[in-house]
């Protein structure tokens, strides 16, 4: 009579173990790399914020501090210390029907085109509402939510001038 003898196993992985184990650390990694991507997105996406922010804030009250808020020209101002230029009212974001224009400018910051427009109201007597607005990523008419629908690229402030 012949016996045969039973192999003892030699503890390494199986085919469908090391699968196993390979899709969970693909997933990890895709995981990992899909955080960093929307991470970097949403940092690149505070940084405009905040520029957009910083230039309305800094426009807005140097336009308070005008003697003539309603000659206040931001080229002329800044001219020399900031990229800027006048543009045609119609080329820049569009303002309230209620408001009247000062004037709309292109601001170039860090190779980021904004687009931004002065427009004010009288509130009540001798109360002016003073209001700037900067756009970026400018494309009006190919926007995904239609003309002039500007989502989270823009900023708007406003403040008041005792006139």
């Amino acid at each position: 009579m012949m016996t045969t003898k039973r192999r003892k196993s030699s503890g390494g992985f199986t085919f469908a173990e090391v699968m196993g184990a390979i899709l969970v650390l693909t997933i990890a990694v895709l995981g990992a790399s899909a955080y960093r991507y929307h991470a970097t997105l949403d940092t690149r996406k505070a940084e405009l914020q905040t520029t957009a922010a910083r230039m309305a804030s800094m426009l807005c009250e140097t336009w308070r501090g005008a003697e003539e808020p309603n000659t206040f020209d931001p080229v002329a101002y800044f001219g020399t210390e900031l990229a800027i230029d006048s543009m045609d009212i119609h080329d820049g974001p569009r303002t309230p029907t209620d408001f009247e224009v000062l004037g709309t400018y292109r601001i170039v910051v860090n190779g980021v085109d904004h687009r931004t427009a002065l427009f004010w109201r009288d509130v009540y007597s001798g109360l002016r509402a003073l209001t700037v607005i900067v756009v970026w990523d400018w494309d009006p008419y190919n926007h995904p939510l239609g003309p002039y629908k500007y989502a989270s690229q823009s900023f708007t402030l406003t403040t008041y001038v005792v006139n």
